[in-house]
């Protein structure tokens, strides 16, 4: 079983999921699953076309919002906002260790004007850290 983290209600963060985990998820009420992992990014992965036929398999919706180690951009994040818009349930969304996934929700919570500090202490309770991308969630909620 993988190490789904709870943000909060109805967002989970997790490191690279594989088919199994695709029961799991459903048995909490995942509705969509991102994959914030580039394909390739190692060879052990699950390709993402493998995961996102589970997915669809079991009923859920797939988005791809692949993020590097270059950081974000405002395409990814605007992606991310469209993205949790348009879930229809709970959402779990995945990379390699659930960093990424969890700084990228940040960074679209953020931009739709949520409070930085609700959001930080959000990412801690599944004990991610938002502190590298504290600056770039400030300046985005100010314009939401």
């Amino acid at each position: 079983m993988n190490d789904f983290r709870k943000l909060e209600d109805g967002i989970f963060a997790s490191p690279q999921i594989d088919l199994d985990d695709i029961a799991q998820a459903q048995n909490l009420g995942v509705t969509l699953v991102i994959n914030n992992r580039p394909e390739g990014e190692s060879p052990d992965q699950i390709p993402g076309t493998d995961i996102e036929a589970a997915a669809r398999a079991a009923g859920m919706d797939y988005v791809y919002i692949p993020v590097t180690h270059a950081g974000f951009s405002e395409g990814q994040v605007k992606a991310m906002v469209d993205a949790l818009a348009g879930a229809a349930g709970p959402v779990l969304a995945y990379c390699r260790s659930g960093t990424r996934s969890t700084l990228l929700w940040s960074l679209a919570e953020a931009s739709q004007g949520r409070n930085v500090d609700e959001i930080a202490a959000a990412a801690a309770c599944g004990g991610y850290d938002v502190a590298p991308i504290r600056q770039l969630m400030e300046m985005l909620a100010s314009r939401g």
